[in-house]
């Protein structure tokens, strides 16, 4: 009998501010840009593009773009969608 697997996405895991912040607080410790684009793609996905463009303003293929692999999203669209998840970021000595 064959094991049925499948790839696991952690967007499915991410269902809470408090999820979201731990998430994205393990990746601007350790991580380098790209790593944490790809965990703001995650944590987007978790909650929906249509969603997310919805609550930001911002059109869903634009939130595609630039939170995608080569995304290279500006300060205001970062602002916009971390208000949108319910996080900010902080800065701490």
């Amino acid at each position: 009998m064959a094991i049925e697997t499948k790839p696991w996405d952690a967007a499915e895991l991410l269902e809470t501010p408090a999820d979201i912040a731990a998430y994205l607080d393990a990746y601007l410790e350790d991580g380098s840009p790209e790593e944490l684009l790809q965990a703001l793609n995650t944590i987007a996905r978790s909650r929906g593009m249509s969603a997310l463009s919805r609550e930001t303003g911002i059109s869903r293929e634009a939130l595609y773009r630039a939170l995608s692999d080569t995304g290279n999203p500006t300060l205001d669209t970062l602002m916009r969608v971390m208000k949108a998840l319910g996080v900010r970021l902080a800065i701490a000595a």
